[in-house]
């Protein structure tokens, strides 16, 4: 399979999650049933594909302790978030709101003092990928129907995994732990946090297409796309992996027309634009973190070879963090005191 090939497959299956999603709701499951079940098949898929590498899930209470952390914030609430949001709508628009995640990285990691003062490039970036938002939303027409509290929890969707990058990045990445077996025992966890949904909603109405969409979406748009991003990254390396999130807007809103008809307005068409610019400018070029560690164990080495498959190659600075599974957004920049080796879960979308 050509790069390109591979490329438009991942793209493909990762921004078809917020299709499935939408035809989950609209075929009588509830965005607790959805979280859950996407939560259960997805580390089906994982635990399958670590258990054929000869990977084990991790042993230790410290690892584990931090999977709740990572899993809530980058499996479990967003989840559900970008489920509730798209009751009200459309699935197209959330998959263009779920490109902001970096921009939120980015406000958390200047909070935090992990990112470098803003130069005009990426302060212009910031600026121009929150107004893409505003005309998205266009809070000024009374008639725009996007400025809701579904609006609002997908942007707080996208918030949390910026959340949940700058925390793997810190506590969870660099530790040993094998990519895959990492990540099922996320999604592990995250079915856990994500149980008391259940309580939300019954599944009474539910139709076969409601049934078939959500298992779609556990299984190919959650469990697959992330073996494949892995493989990318580790054959071709991280930035062909982070150019796919750049097509993933452009996938979301198109399903949606093709599939759903949606309404694809000039005024929608224009925001994602706007966004999609503004956040490559806040992404720039790749700098030297603040304080870079150097490699100086076993351990470390290690895991660049399961990342990049180079053994003893010096782990990259992960500025894409697209080794996620879910609901991918772009990737987003972890805080760069940190170089992220060995991946978790935590797919946008």
């Amino acid at each position: 399979m050509t790069s390109a090939i591979r490329m438009g497959v991942l793209a493909l299956l990762w921004g078809s999650g917020f299709l499935w999603i939408k035809i989950s709701l609209n075929e009588g499951l509830t965005p607790g049933w959805i979280t859950f079940v996407r939560c259960v098949l997805g580390a089906a898929v994982l635990l399958a594909l670590a258990y054929g590498a000869g990977q084990r899930l991790p042993r230790d209470r410290a690892t584990w302790g931090r999977l709740v952390v990572a899993a809530f914030f980058c499996n479990a609430l967003p989840f559900l978030l970008f489920s509730v949001g798209e009751q009200t709508v459309d699935s197209g628009v959330a998959g263009v709101l779920n490109a902001t995640t970096p921009l939120w990285s980015l406000l958390i990691g200047l909070a935090l003092g992990t990112e470098r003062p803003l130069r005009a490039a990426r302060l212009t970036g910031l600026g121009l990928g929150f107004a893409g938002v505003l005309l998205i939303f266009a809070p000024w027409s009374h008639g725009s129907g996007l400025m809701s509290w579904g609006a609002l929890a997908l942007l707080g969707a996208s918030a949390s995994y910026a959340v949940a990058f700058a925390y793997m990045a810190r506590h969870l990445t660099g530790r040993g732990t094998a990519p895959l077996a990492l990540s099922a025992a996320q999604l592990l966890t995250a079915t856990t946090l994500s149980t008391p949904a259940l309580a939300t909603g019954g599944t009474a109405a539910v139709t076969w297409t409601g049934v078939l969409a959500v298992v779609v979406l556990g299984v190919f748009a959650t469990g697959l796309t992330f073996h494949l991003n892995y493989r990318m990254i580790a054959e071709e390396g991280p930035t062909a992996a982070a150019t796919v999130g750049y097509l993933l807007p452009v996938v979301s809103v198109t399903l949606g027309a093709l599939i759903l008809d949606e309404p694809l307005t000039a005024r929608v068409t224009a925001g994602m634009a706007v966004v999609l610019v503004g956040v490559g400018l806040t992404r720039g070029r790749m700098r030297a973190p603040l304080k870079a560690p150097e490699a100086t164990d076993t351990t470390e080495a290690t895991d660049a070879t399961e990342v990049t498959g180079r053994p003893g190659a010096k782990p990259a600075i992960a500025t894409d963090g697209v080794s996620l599974v879910t609901d991918p957004p772009l990737a987003a920049d972890p805080p760069r005191a940190v170089a992220p080796t060995a991946r978790s879960t935590c797919a946008r979308t």
